[in-house]
């Protein structure tokens, strides 16, 4: 079967709705081990801690990935090259349904990372191919749609049928999904040629830039802060909010539940606001960790403060990625590698260095560390002048 067979007649927007099914699957892959941490570690037999950093290692493929895969790639045709990402995707979770060490376990999240860095580097670039430049935000955030909805189901239901079916079951129940997202992407996404290679040079020469060099330092702390927390959300909850599996559950659903109001918003801002966004969100992460440490052990207070960092999390994505696009459309690709390998970077760092403050510090000391990270974020972006491209873009 052909990649280069198409349809006759495609809606663009069936593509980015694809997409965002893609965007799907690779969060609930990616994260849903925060809301199976526990059992893995007692499966496995390690530290909650070692489980976190080896469930981290798939960012700093992602890193590599979505440095090298657009460079790689050539002038291949970019739906052949997301197709691969997808088909890598599925590799990924048959292994992980058979992991019975943490070597297994690592080998499936590096292929996740490969993926997951192939898959996003692409992402912003395909989209403003897809639809035209005043509907990219708008695109963005159906394609983040998925995120939102991964959020809100993945983690509840992986708590809650990891409790019938084990933490394997769970990861086994997305591969039929992932062949069904294949078949979709071979019939809407459009043949996407690309006729100019990208060079390593042309990645390097963006650090000329000061907004985006500035901005890469942003998305670097921003991201560590909220992954040093996120990661270790549930241990959290089970040891200082004392929640039961079914308590943990709606806490996630909730949690993911606000990323849809949060995505709505974003699509709503970030085309005309999206730096006024940038600025806002390492405030909220870290006031949000800072009252999760301070009120966290009640029920009430914990719910309310995680349906707000739900919404503050898928607003990050769309938020960032619009400012890519719209102050570094004349280079998306390269932009979205350097973005990519930048946030996965961060995510890796963040984890890793939560999963060690937790293990030798505690909880507590986990979640101040994300609040330092979003501080530093927050004195890079300063009042945002120096991320814009042009003054009018403010």
């Amino acid at each position: 079967m052909s990649l280069k067979v198409q349809p006759k007649q495609v809606h663009p927007w069936a593509g980015v709705c694809s997409m965002s099914l893609c965007v799907a699957l690779l969060i609930a892959a990616e994260f849903m081990p925060v809301s199976l941490l526990s059992p893995m570690a007692t499966s496995l037999q390690v530290s909650e801690g070692r489980v976190g950093q080896a469930v981290a290692i798939s960012g700093l493929f992602a890193v590599f990935s979505s440095l090298f895969v657009t460079t790689l790639a050539g002038r291949w045709n970019r739906k052949s090259v997301l197709l691969g990402m997808t088909t890598l995707l599925f590799v990924s979770l048959v292994l992980m349904t058979v992991a019975v060490s943490v070597e297994a376990l690592m080998l499936s999240r590096i292929l996740l990372g490969i993926c997951i860095g192939g898959f996003w580097s692409l992402a912003t670039s395909v989209v403003m191919r897809l639809v035209a430049a005043h509907e990219v935000s708008r695109a963005l955030a159906i394609m983040y749609s998925g995120q939102a909805f991964a959020a809100a189901f993945a983690a509840p239901m992986g708590s809650f049928l990891g409790a019938f079916v084990g933490w394997r079951g769970v990861f086994a129940l997305l591969v039929p999904v992932v062949v069904i997202n294949f078949i979709w992407q071979w019939r809407v996404l459009p043949s996407l040629p690309n006729a100019h290679a990208l060079s390593v040079a042309a990645l390097l020469s963006l650090f000329k830039r000061r907004y985006f060099v500035r901005g890469i330092a942003a998305v670097i702390f921003t991201f560590a802060g909220a992954f040093a927390m996120f990661t270790y959300l549930r241990p959290f909850l089970e040891t200082v909010t004392k929640v039961d599996v079914n308590a943990l559950s709606a806490l996630f659903l909730v949690l993911g539940l606000a990323g849809f109001v949060g995505t709505w918003v974003s699509g709503k801002l970030a085309h005309r606001h999206a730096i006024g966004l940038i600025r806002f969100l390492p405030l909220g992460m870290a006031l949000i960790t800072l009252g999760l440490i301070f009120l966290g052990t009640s029920i009430g207070p914990t719910a309310v403060l995680l349906a707000i960092w739900g919404a503050l999390n898928t607003t990050l994505s769309v938020a960032w990625m619009a400012w890519l696009s719209q102050n570094l459309d004349d280079v998306p690709e390269a932009a979205g590698s350097l973005m990519v390998a930048a946030i996965q970077a961060a995510i890796l760092t963040g984890s890793a260095l939560g999963g060690w403050v937790l293990d030798v510090r505690g909880i507590q000391a986990t979640f101040l560390t994300a609040v330092l990270l979003c501080v530093a974020a927050l004195l890079i972006i300063g009042p945002g002048r120096g991320l814009a491209k042009r003054a009018s873009t403010l």
